[in-house]
């Protein structure tokens, strides 16, 4: 008896632990798999900051330059850093091993993190961190309470001296579409090189891409979607015509 009751406390564990982080509130953003630029450039800001430790590894450099119309010789050149070909798996340039023991835990892996926390979690997770000197690496995060990863874009956003406020609904220019989010940090303890306005859009893009990482598919999906919608109300009406040929002299 008390194994099975271990075993269903096991089973549940991860529920109680997404309970507690719907608790956190998060910003709100509407990602858009049709904006070339933004994947262009959070692929870019990835591959800067990110893939040093974080892997894509279900992803190949060659299908996301494809798919973001970056000529290959031109990603090779400036988004790969390992010296890896363009038909490899996107693996992190640390190896698990060392990672592990710097970072306590070793960095997951990305591919699928948009379809298993949600873009809107990613996009606030980036803008949650702030100073926390009782932390290894000086840095909290609001969304991921006592997170053993150091703020990575502190060079574009610094660091909040304070718990930020990051909920709300993201807002956008209708006539540019910049990301007119308003300042989320009352003060910095680190200075970075970007506005707030600047960093959102970073992070936004960032969020872009993972969702678009998350199924590269996901717009030919719905290309083709609506292609067979359009196909079968087409032979609907074929069909529906011609039935109604062949019975105009029956009575």
């Amino acid at each position: 008896m008390k194994r099975v009751i271990v075993a269903v406390v096991l089973l549940l564990s991860p529920l109680f632990v997404f309970a507690a982080e719907e608790e956190v509130e998060l910003a709100h953003i509407k990602t858009d798999l049709t904006n070339k630029e933004s994947l262009q450039n959070g692929a870019k800001l990835f591959m800067n900051y990110c893939i040093g430790c974080h892997s894509l590894k279900y992803a190949r450099y060659n299908r996301i330059a494809k798919d973001l119309d970056i000529p290959d010789d031109l990603f090779a050149e400036n988004l790969i850093f390992t010296g890896a070909k363009t038909g490899e798996l996107m693996e992190s340039s640390i190896p698990p091993k060392s990672a592990k023991a710097w970072f306590g835990a070793t960095p997951p892996d990305l591919t699928l993190e948009a379809r298993f926390r949600s873009a809107d979690w990613i996009y606030s997770y980036l803008k949650g961190f702030y100073a926390d000197e009782s932390r290894p690496w000086g840095v909290n995060n609001t969304v991921f309470k006592d997170v053993a990863m150091p703020h990575v874009l502190v060079g574009l956003q610094g660091l909040c001296a304070t718990a930020p406020e990051i909920s709300g609904e993201t807002k956008f220019d209708p006539l540019t579409g910049n990301v007119m989010s308003a300042e989320s940090c009352e003060s910095y303890a680190i200075q970075g090189s970007l506005s707030s306005e600047e960093y959102d859009a970073a992070v936004y893009d960032i969020t872009n891409f993972l969702q678009y990482m998350g199924e590269p598919a996901q717009m030919d999906r719905k290309r083709i979607g609506i292609m067979v919608f359009a196909f079968l109300i087409v032979l609907y009406a074929v069909s529906f015509l011609y039935t109604r040929e062949l019975h105009k002299d029956i009575h």
